[in-house]
């Protein structure tokens, strides 16, 4: 109950957020909850990020700890199904790497197109937050996990095709004028 005011005052985040402008941005985000929750949790907000550490440390977080486990072990499997489909040699898959991990990761893999595959990805990672995402709404892991999904649906909205095309042309015409 001690984060009630803090989370009532978040706006609901859906899936479908990256066709459309999000409610508040990671900024906005953090600057509300940061007039709610301690000093040591704002260092733990702060640092919240989809790239979690290669090495296990803990946040002091049961649920940040439990997600940046199973988001390294994507991560590991996607890169060993790469090094592999490569025929390259590739680190084994860390203990926690469990069947779920390792279908997911070769799925996305399999897939023709690098857009899909990234889309792909975003919905597991979705799903996982929401198997996730602690039983009391109004805790400091669902503050936490509210954060997690929105830097999930910021990156996505990264994934523009117009944006995409003009980038490729951007790069492709600068490689073109290297040449020259």
């Amino acid at each position: 109950m001690a984060y009630y005011y803090l989370v009532s005052q978040l706006p609901n985040i859906s899936s479908t957020e990256s066709k459309s402008a999000l409610p508040l941005n990671g900024e906005q985000f953090r600057e509300l909850a940061s007039r709610f929750i301690s000093e040591d949790e704002k260092a733990v907000l702060n640092g919240l990020s989809l790239i979690p550490p290669m090495e296990s440390v803990a946040t002091g977080s049961a649920f940040l700890d439990i997600w940046y486990e199973k988001e390294r072990n994507l991560r590991c499997a996607l890169a060993q199904i790469r090094a592999q489909k490569m025929k390259k040699d590739s680190v084994p898959l860390p203990p926690g790497c469990t069947a779920d991990i390792i279908s997911a990761a070769r799925t996305a893999v399999g897939m023709d197109s690098p857009l899909s595959a990234e889309q792909f990805l975003y919905e597991y990672r979705l799903r996982l937050l929401d198997d996730l995402r602690p039983l009391d709404a109004f805790s400091i892991d669902a503050v936490y996990a509210y954060g997690l999904k929105l830097l999930l649906v910021e990156r996505m909205k990264k994934f523009e095709v117009e944006n995409g095309k003009t980038s490729y042309h951007e790069i492709y015409d600068t490689i073109l004028d290297g040449d020259k």
